[in-house]
Parts: structure tokens; C-alpha cells; sequence
């Protein structure tokens, strides 16, 4: 669960504006959908995503700046617009965390999780069509618990 709220809040966070100013969602919007991403957290955490149309986000993470490079995918619906606030919404978690957006300049922004100004990620745009890196693993990061995975253990 945390995982995905990392995950969340790191891609989540794409969206600026006018240098220094918080982006609205609609400007967010035109800003970060369907393009590439690269990301640099607080605490280390770093990868690269793309935020699709229907809200569902799709990329790499690595957790803390150690460890595997994880592939990870959140399904339609994740961000969404709340009270005028770009939120995410996390199967599992007990509230839906929102973030503010200030552009940096013309290719990247910061997103801080609202109220906690330190908790912040890093994004700049990439040029062309880059693809997400995928991990060795043939399985996305699971973010909720798969069915399909205990029915094969039997």
C-alpha cells in the first residue's frame, strides 16, 4: 500500500504551470497527459512514468534510489480531480492524498503532497516517444493482491 502511494504521489505530482505559480488541474492536464516523465523524490525514490487520459499511470520506480528498478501500472481512475485538486485514489488506502503543482519552468515541475511541503517529487519532461524501462521481473509491481496468483498456487 505504501508502495503505491509512492508510486501514486510520484507521478501524481506532474503538473505545472507558470513558473513558481500551482498549476489548476485543467493545466495540469494539458501539461503531463500522455507525456514521459522522468522523477526524483525527497527521500531518494526516483523512475519514470507517463499519466494517461483516463487517469491510469504507467512506469518505473525504485524505491529510495536503491534496490531493482520495479515496473509498476495503476489502473484507470487513480488521479482524479477533487475540490479543484489533482488527488489520488489508491485501492486500499484509507484517504485519497492531493497534491499541488508549481511548474519550475518550461519542462519541469515540482508536486508536493498537500500539507506536507517536504514530502515533494521532482519532474522533467522527455523529449520524443521513450518507452517506460521495464524490471527483469515478467510482472508488473503488484499493488493489490492477485487473485489469479493463489488460484495458481493450488
Amino acid at each position: 500500500m505504501l508502495r503505491g502511494v509512492a508510486f501514486a504521489a510520484a507521478l501524481l505530482a506532474a503538473v505545472p504551470a507558470i513558473a513558481g505559480e500551482t498549476m489548476s488541474p485543467e493545466e495540469a492536464r494539458r501539461f503531463v497527459v500522455g507525456k514521459m516523465f522522468t522523477y526524483t523524490c525527497f527521500e531518494g525514490t526516483r523512475g519514470q512514468g507517463r499519466v494517461m487520459h483516463d487517469g491510469s499511470v504507467v512506469g518505473s520506480i525504485q524505491f529510495q534510489g536503491a534496490g531493482q528498478l520495479r515496473y509498476a501500472a495503476l489502473p484507470a481512475g487513480t488521479l482524479q480531480v477533487k475540490n479543484d485538486s489533482v488527488c489520488a485514489s489508491v485501492r486500499g488506502m484509507p484517504f485519497s492524498p492531493c497534491f499541488n503543482l508549481t511548474k519550475l519552468d518550461e519542462k519541469s515541475f515540482r508536486g508536493a503532497v498537500s500539507g506536507f511541503g517536504f514530502a515533494s517529487c521532482e519532474f522533467t519532461r522527455q523529449n520524443g516517444r521513450a518507452a517506460v524501462i521495464r524490471s527483469t521481473h515478467n510482472e508488473p509491481l503488484r499493488l493489490r493482491p492477485s487473485i489469479t496468483a493463489n488460484a495458481s498456487a493450488n
